[in-house]
């Protein structure tokens, strides 16, 4: 359970003492240690069930708020416990009404979340960690590495703020914002667990999307897990020397190593896998880079996700032409892949793959956006 140190500050004649609190955080208890820590309160356990649902179905952040709950321990619990650790602090909104939301932490740490709404609901983008140190040469989340990584609650906030002010349900979460989740694992596999479960808001797991740059030994642990989720993997070249150019980790695990944990992962779970494959113009983007994913590919239950490479500054590269993708993409479909071109969204407000980061953009604030 996380205990958080709050640093309170007051001014007694001319002053500033700091105080230091110490909060558990309840939002970071899933059902079944929530019952055991409302028992260990001397309370009765469907007490448990009601906090559960204020916090991870209604919504409610604030302990004076649930009117079910008695006053002496809601006194209790404001006392010794906080829920969940962070605030939207800017919101900017893209011209295709995609929106980015600049999220504070309990530590003054910021990261991004994406919204993205389609016609069969709305899509949250969420981060994992604050910064990433996987080091990938064309995205703008692992600029200045890795600072830390998120609780269970802080993801689970991201999506039940966004949901707060906007007043709609998000249906599906794909874990693609800053950070790499396998590098996060037990708290991602917690928050995932917690996300679906039906005690609280209740997402299906075939609604999740978790995307990862192949850390091996941590994709065949989630495979175990027996979880419902989506993998999608960042591949980004059809062989090692390229890989190992673009991003630093194909250092560590070959393109055959990923490939053979994505096959254990088909043959356990009867599920399709996704390679994600950003386009980057004279580097990637070959007819040759597309024959070899296509052999590399052969065989394999999967998807192909075609990025066009999203800019961002002082990183690798730029975009292919139209042409190219679409070269690319008609390579890969003659020799039987499946593949699509993802839809470009928020990138004229850096909202798009590989462009989030942990800094403040200076973007509207939230209070003016969220009247609109």
């Amino acid at each position: 359970m996380a205990i958080l140190q709050l640093r309170l500050s007051k001014v007694m004649d001319g002053d500033i003492l700091v105080e230091e609190l110490e909060k558990r955080d309840i939002m970071n208890l899933d059902f079944n240690e929530m019952v055991t820590f409302i028992e260990n309160m001397d309370e009765k356990s469907f007490r448990a069930k009601q906090l559960y649902e204020w916090i991870h179905k209604k919504l409610v952040n604030s302990f004076d708020n649930m009117t079910n709950i008695p006053k002496e321990l809601r006194v209790k619990l404001n006392k010794d416990c906080i829920i969940g650790g962070t605030n939207i602090i800017e919101v900017q909104k893209s011209a295709d009404g995609t929106r980015k939301y600049l999220i504070q932490l309990f530590d003054g740490n910021t990261v991004e979340s994406v919204l993205m709404k389609y016609k069969h609901g709305n899509s949250v983008c969420i981060s994992t960690q604050v910064g990433c140190r996987m080091g990938c040469k064309f995205c703008a989340s692992t600029v200045g590495g890795l600072n830390r990584n998120l609780e269970p609650s802080e993801m689970l906030s991201q999506i039940y703020n966004i949901q707060r002010v906007t007043g709609e349900r998000v249906s599906n979460v794909i874990l693609m914002g800053i950070g790499e989740p396998l590098d996060n694992y037990n708290n991602v596999i917690k928050f995932i667990k917690m996300l679906s479960d039906k005690n609280g808001v209740n997402i299906s797991q075939r609604n999740i999307t978790l995307s990862t740059c192949g850390l091996v030994e941590k994709l065949i642990e989630l495979v175990n897990e027996h979880l419902g989720i989506t993998i999608a993997v960042s591949l980004h070249a059809p062989d090692d020397k390229l890989r190992k150019s673009i991003m630093p980790i194909a250092n560590k695990y070959s393109i055959q190593d990923i490939i053979q944990a994505c096959r254990y992962y088909i043959e356990k779970t009867g599920r399709r896998i996704t390679f994600e494959y950003s386009l980057i113009e004279g580097i990637n983007d070959s007819s040759e880079c597309a024959t070899k994913l296509a052999r590399l590919l052969n065989g394999l239950n999967c998807h192909v996700n075609l990025i066009p490479l999203n800019p961002v500054k002082g990183r690798m590269g730029s975009r292919s032409d139209g042409s190219n993708i679409q070269r690319f993409k008609s390579i890969l479909e003659k020799k039987n892949i499946t593949v699509t071109i993802r839809r470009e969204m928020g990138s004229d407000i850096d909202a798009a793959c590989g462009q989030l980061r942990n800094k403040n953009k200076g973007g509207k604030l939230y209070e003016s956006v969220c009247k609109d």
